[in-house]
Parts: C-alpha cells; structure tokens; sequence
C-alpha cells in the first residue's frame, strides 16, 4: 500500500506490507496503556480496552476451533453492542472476513445475503433469530450458527455464543494478512434490489480514520462518540467502532431503535462529545417539543450527518436550538466513509462541503469530461479506502470503479470556493433515512397486491424537505381509490419489506407515463409531483 496521508496535514502513516488490522485498533491501545480505559459504554455495561482485546481474541479462537479459516466470511446479525464489537475485530484477527448487515430486512434478504457471501458462519442474536429460523434449510454454505442470548438456550443445531467463547484463550496472534487482503465487507443495495456486497481491504479503516476522523473532526482520545446510526452501516461502523478505537477514546453504544427520547436520554446522561446521525433523526430530535427544558447537548463539540443531504432549514433549526455545528458530508458504502465534508468553523449550509485532503473528486459529464464551474455533472471520487470490488459481480464492478476512481452515481455541482452541491442521483434510487430503497423493488411489492395492476414510485420530500417514497398506483378494474385503500396498500409493502421502504405517500392516477418500449417514465411522474405540489403551496396561499 506504501504511504497513507491525514485529511489535516498529510503527515504519512506507514502501513507494512504484512498487516492485520486488528493490530492498529486494538494492539495499539493497550502499548499506549489504555488497557484501563472506557473503551466500550452499552446501557450498565462498560468494557475496557484490556476487556475488549480479550474479547476480540476470544471470539477469534472460538470461530478457529470451530474450522472457520482464513477469508472465509462471518455473517454478524447483531445489534450495536459488545458482542458486535468483539465478533467484527476477532474475525478480523483470525484472518476471516466479518459480514456485518442490516438488522432491518426480512428472512429471504437474509437467504440472499448468507448464499451469495458463502458465509460459513453466522453469528446472531436471539431477538433476530426468528428471521433466519424460516430459511435455515435454503442457507447452501452455513456450517456454523452461534446464538447470542442472555437468558441461555438455543436453537436446535446452533451453537451457545458465551459458552463457546467463555473458555477460550484471550490470547489470539494476529493472522498473517498483507494489507491489501480482504478485511470486511459491507452490503450496498443495487439498482434492481438486489445488494451487492463490497470487499474492503485491511487499510480502508486506517485511511478513513486518519483521512477523515482525525483529519476533519480532529478527534482524540478524551472523545466520546455516540452514533445514531447503527454499526452495520458503513457510516456507523466508522462513527462508533474505528474512529473511536483509533485514538483510544469512548464509544457509547445503543442496542435499541433511534427513538429521539431515547437519543436525547443517552446524550444527556453520557454526555458525548460527538453526535452522529442522518437528517431524518435530526428532524425527528427537533421534532420533539421543549427538548431543551429537559434534555442537555452540552458536552457536544460537533454534529455530523451523511446519509442523505442535509437540508438547510435543519441545519439552521438545530443551530437556533442547540448552537451546535451539523457538518453534513457525503460517503459511500464502497469508499467506506465521509469523503466531501464542511468543517467545523466552515459550515455551509444546504452544501455537501469540501473534499476531504486526502481524497480526490471530479465531477464529468456524459463522455467523462469535467463539466465547468457550477455545471452539473456525475460525481467522481479517487482515493484509498474504495473497496475493491463488488464480490461475484464482474461487470458491474467495471462500470463503478474506473481505475482509481469510482463513480458516485449522484449529480452535483462545484461552487466557485470549492464547495460541492447535491443535486440528486443519475439512476433512480432514494436515499430514505440514510438507506438505500429501490424504487423498482418497492413497485413490484406493491404490484402483487390484488387491487394494483401497475405502479411508479419516486421520491418527493416531506415538510422537513427529506425525500420519502410517493407511489403513483394505478387500480385494477372493480376496485376504487380511497384514503382507507391507500393505507392497505402502505400496510401491505410494510409487511413484506424493511419498514422504511413503504411508501408515504399514495397518489391514485388513470395511468402510467411510459416511453414507446414501456418503460415507466419516473422523470414525468416526479414533474407531476412537483405540478400537485406546487398547485397546493398556491391554494394555501390564496
């Protein structure tokens, strides 16, 4: 790999040739003698550096004296808690490859997800386990399925997580990985639903941290982050996993859903000095009436949000609130993390910010020639934490990653002072709550209920100018629109797929636009969205 560069002052950090990561995130800390430090808050539980390397070699020997051998691949189900922590860096360890995914899907994702990884393991706990149970007999490559549970019990033909990794030595040699050889990899959805995973080599964390965390948030070992967004997002797994064991600071984790009481009763009670989140959780904090009477955001330094573009008018709401800094910035599951960001100091608002030193982008038209200044174009991006490539997935691989560079999939433009402007995707893909939904995944959901014979679904943004999924349905003969109808159908995509694909909004329409070959045209429905919307915002101004 040669020579890694900081986002702040380019200083190198040298990587060598054989490399395990672990050692940079878990070695480092107890050298620096922090064996004795906070590494980990869950809930009552606290876990130091010294507890947390033991953990990590633990679970490694135990995943070895089960026959899991190197780059084999570990599927991790788990919530944001000790266990995830101790399952992703011991894997890594032992030279095998954690898959940390989605806890949100349904059981034939997860078919899909353990078959097309070939994962011989599968680490899981008992509150999830039921949507892995219905396709347990489908699941070609699992050998090994270890049960988290606090209670004890498992499931037939599973394996009891704490007692196999209680009588293990916490005593585990690094395994012997260069440092381009596969580290992790992490799911990014696909244009036609189907995810594609991406195969992230033992030095993007490094990069990312140095690059981006110390680089941009100047972090350091007396921070406390505390992550809105889970860990098996790749923006999460940086914000409360690498960045903080990077530098031997806090990382405060939340097993249970997003809830904004909840997030308001951790920070408050934690006191972190960085807040991670998404626009739509910032909408949804603010949202809370008379926060600031109850709850305290007084030890936060700095707010951060990916995902999905940050409005303006939240940016400003919370700095009225709270006087807090958002730094909005852009990243990507395939180049790991926050890659264009605002800085503290220089915020933006409604902007994307700049490119992170360390990292390049350029942003091309049609024929992969730079558009001028202010000129929209497709964003490109160079640096060393892209993934390798997508697994089993050649061609696709080809037409994202051209050389050093990949290609973003989302529009932007370049102000005059070097800030980037989001100005929406080049395929037809959302970004809801900081999640990938495909339009065509949701219309064939909602297609296969009685009352629809066809449908389109766009994103349109909310009161809070945060894009939610609007489907445009047309009805089947003998069935007529109604308000008690559009909440069926809602009721009915929630019940099939991840909660936050359902549509939000319902409109019933005579037909479809469609070119000549009868493809949906989106492009017209959302220009008819933007006519309802428009027309309303006059009526309600008389």
């Amino acid at each position: 790999m040669g020579t890694v560069f900081s986002g702040r002052v380019m200083e190198p950090i040298d990587l060598p040739a054989r490399y395990n990561a672990s050692t940079t995130f878990i070695d480092a800390n107890l050298r620096a003698g922090r064996g004795g430090k906070a590494a980990v808050v869950c809930g009552a539980e606290e876990l130091t550096y010294a507890r947390v390397a033991a953990l990590v070699s633990q679970v490694g020997n135990a995943l070895k004296g089960l026959g899991v051998r190197m780059e084999e691949r570990v599927m991790l189900l788990l919530p944001d808690s000790p266990e995830f922590v101790a399952a992703f860096f011991g894997a890594i360890r032992l030279g095998a490859v954690p898959v940390p995914v989605n806890t949100m899907l349904r059981p034939y994702d997860y078919e899909y997800l353990l078959n097309d990884s070939r994962a011989t393991a599968l680490i899981v706990s008992e509150p999830l386990y039921a949507r892995i149970e219905p396709v347990r007999a489908n699941l070609k490559f699992l050998r090994h399925l270890m049960f988290v549970s606090k209670e004890g019990g498992t499931p037939r033909g599973a394996i009891d997580y704490r007692a196999c990794v209680r009588d293990e030595s916490p005593d585990l040699t690094p395994a012997d990985t260069s440092v381009d050889d596969a580290c992790f990899w992490l799911y990014s959805s696909g244009t036609t639903g189907f995810p594609k995973g991406a195969v992230h080599l033992q030095h993007d964390m490094a990069c990312c941290a140095e690059r981006y965390a110390r680089g941009v948030l100047g972090i350091h070992e007396q921070d406390r982050m505390f992550s809105v967004s889970k860990l098996f997002f790749a923006y999460g797994l940086g914000n409360a996993l690498y960045f903080p064991f990077y530098v031997g600071a806090t990382t405060i984790l939340h097993p249970g859903p997003p809830a904004p009481l909840a997030v308001y009763e951790i920070a408050t009670r934690q006191q972190p000095t960085l807040l991670f989140s998404v626009p739509t959780g910032y909408a949804a904090l603010l949202a809370v009436p008379d926060a600031e009477k109850t709850y305290s955001l007084r030890s936060v330094r700095l707010c951060v949000s990916a995902g999905e573009a940050l409005p303006k008018v939240i940016y400003e709401r919370w700095r009225e609130k709270w006087g807090i800094e958002i730094l909005d910035g852009i990243g990507s599951t395939e180049v790991l993390h926050i890659f264009i960001s605002n800085r503290p100091g220089r915020v933006r608002p409604g902007a994307s910010g700049e490119v992170v030193p360390g990292y390049e982008a350029k942003i091309v038209d049609e024929t992969d020639r730079p558009v001028g200044q202010g000129d929209v174009g497709e964003l490109l991006v160079k640096g060393d934490s892209i993934c390798a490539l997508y697994w089993n997935k050649h061609q696709k691989t080809k037409e994202t990653i051209a050389g050093e560079w990949i290609r973003t999939g989302d529009k932007y433009l370049k102000d005059a002072d070097g800030f980037y402007w989001y100005q929406g995707r080049s395929d037809d893909m959302l970004k809801v709550g900081g999640m990938w939904v495909s339009p065509i995944e949701v219309e064939a959901t909602l297609a296969s209920h009685p009352a629809v014979l066809e449908c389109g679904v766009i994103g349109t943004s909310d009161t809070g100018e945060l894009v939610k999924p609007k489907a445009f349905v047309v009805l089947n003969p003998g069935f007529t629109p109604s308000a008690a109808l559009a909440e069926e159908l809602k009721v009915f995509v929630k019940e099939k797929l991840a909660p936050y694909k359902y549509p939000c909004w319902i409109e019933f329409i005579q037909a479809l636009p469609k070119t000549a070959t009868g493809k949906i045209q989106r492009f017209k429905l959302r220009e008819l969205d933007r006519t309802r919307i428009h027309n309303e915002t006059t009526d309600e101004r008389g």
